[in-house]
């Protein structure tokens, strides 16, 4: 009875450390692998990012980190994202979808979801930066929460902890091609030399 308390007791402490989202989530592939930078590309200032403890760690001088990996090859249209993220004290970052990679400046491509839960930008964590923006952070800081984006047809919902905090269509008329529906890749935002967050466990399902 105690060896097999022991093993339980391994299982649980090892299945932990995955967090809320492991490698048996059905008909999701990981973009990020813990272990290496591999399948990520960052722009303008790369000091900004760095890899500890297996998290994704954003903190520096701007600039967006894209996937660029192999994973449908990198152009995705209707799909689910996981995410497990955590912000500090007065962070600020997002996570891009349908964007493209680019040299520098604020990605011209794409949708951004916003990740601020305590920063003075009063646009708050899971909304959809500068279309339908939320005022109310739905996470804390220094506490890891599953940050869930899923794109279907024009539609568009943001999940914190499994709670929807944004469900947006866009209007069939909807003539906005800088922040519009298409296809293209993720990218993570770097904002600041103020603000730290830290990305793990990313994984995407592509829906038909």
């Amino acid at each position: 009875m105690r060896i097999l308390s022991a093993l339980a007791l391994s299982f649980t402490l090892a299945a932990g450390s995955f967090g809320v989202l492991n490698a048996a989530d059905e008909g999701f592939v990981s973009l990020f692998d813990g272990k290496s930078l591999d399948g990520w590309k960052i722009n303008e200032n790369p000091a900004g990012l760095k890899l500890e403890d297996g998290c994704l760690v954003v903190k520096g001088d701007r600039a967006h980190v894209f996937y660029d990996g192999a994973v449908a090859n990198h152009d995705f249209k209707n799909f689910h994202l996981k995410a497990e993220v955590m912000t500090a004290k007065n962070a600020n970052s997002g996570i891009y979808f349908h964007t493209k990679f680019q040299k520098d400046g604020w990605p011209g491509k794409g949708y951004e979801a916003q990740v601020n839960n305590t920063h003075g930008d009063p646009k708050k964590t899971a909304g959809l930066y500068n279309v339908k923006d939320n005022f109310e952070a739905p996470a804390k800081d220094d506490v890891w929460f599953l940050y869930e984006i899923i794109v279907n047809g024009k539609n568009i919902v943001v999940k914190i902890d499994g709670k929807v905090i944004t469900d947006y269509t866009e209007p069939a008329d909807l003539n906005r091609p800088d922040r519009q529906l298409s296809s293209g890749t993720f990218a993570l935002q770097i904002h600041d030399p103020g603000s730290l967050v830290k990305y793990k466990n990313i994984q995407v399902k592509v829906l038909p």
